[in-house]
């Protein structure tokens, strides 16, 4: 792997959770990584430390994903300093929990933004260095819920399903150029977001799971290593749940 000519990658939403461990993941699979933030600069830049001690090549850049002007910053940084991008993971994303009837169109318009909205813009930028360069990954993360829907997430279920229907479509587009589009649907996912959940709701949440555990973030990033490698090049277009069997 050392003899290997590394490979660059964007990860939105990288310091923290599912995403920390997917830009972690990457830097150890011979990857530059450049690890996206919006506003947890102190977090980011803890990740960056750790990393760069370890050996590995990762920067952060601050970005809210949503805003068409801050991607293209974020991809003309990414581009002067590394010349290239060559795998694109979109993570980046937001929750909210409560009846359809009570959520606000604010609410609505800053998940949709946060969720949907930065996977087109990440997406299309991506894709101008891809195209021209014949070949590249882009890796979707939705939700089981995007497969499934889940009562009182509504909106959150919409745009992860979005991401389901853009992924396909978008796969179909540019496999032509060589691109692969996949999306990974992580299941119940053990990382900060659970915090809110008592011990109780988590063996309630195990015990409806026919693996009989939740979810790690190393088990997100350990597929999008995969994804991200040669050995999956026949694969695109794929929606594929990390889910122990919650949502089949």
């Amino acid at each position: 792997m050392e003899n290997k000519e590394k490979k660059v990658a964007i990860v939105t939403g990288s310091s923290r959770g599912i995403g920390k461990e997917i830009a972690s993941e990457l830097a150890r699979n011979n990857y530059k990584v450049l690890i996206n933030y919006k506003k947890s600069q102190r977090i980011a830049s803890k990740l960056k430390e750790k990393l760069i001690s370890e050996g590995y090549d990762v920067d952060i850049f601050k970005a809210d994903v949503s805003k068409s002007k801050e991607v293209d910053e974020m991809f003309r940084y990414c581009l002067e300093k590394y010349g290239t991008i060559d795998l694109l993971v979109n993570n980046a994303g937001v929750s909210l929990e409560g009846l359809i009837t009570d959520v606000t169109e604010k609410e609505w318009d800053n998940l949709i933004d946060t969720n949907l909205k930065s996977v087109f813009l990440c997406s299309k930028k991506a894709l101008n260095t891809m195209i021209s360069n014949h070949s590249g990954k882009i890796i979707n993360i939705t939700s089981m819920w995007g497969v499934a829907g889940g009562s009182c997430e509504v909106v959150y279920s919409a745009s992860k399903a979005g991401i389901i229907g853009f992924t396909k479509a978008l796969a179909k587009e540019v496999g032509p150029s060589g691109i692969n589009v996949n999306a990974i649907a992580p299941g119940v996912i053990m990382t900060d977001m659970m915090e809110k959940f008592s011990d109780k709701d988590i063996m309630a949440l195990k015990d409806e799971t026919p693996l009989m555990r939740v979810g790690s973030t190393e088990d997100v990033a350990s597929l999008v290593v995969y994804l991200a490698s040669e050995k999956s090049d026949f694969i695109t277009g794929q929606i594929i749940g990390v889910n122990g069997g919650f949502v089949i």
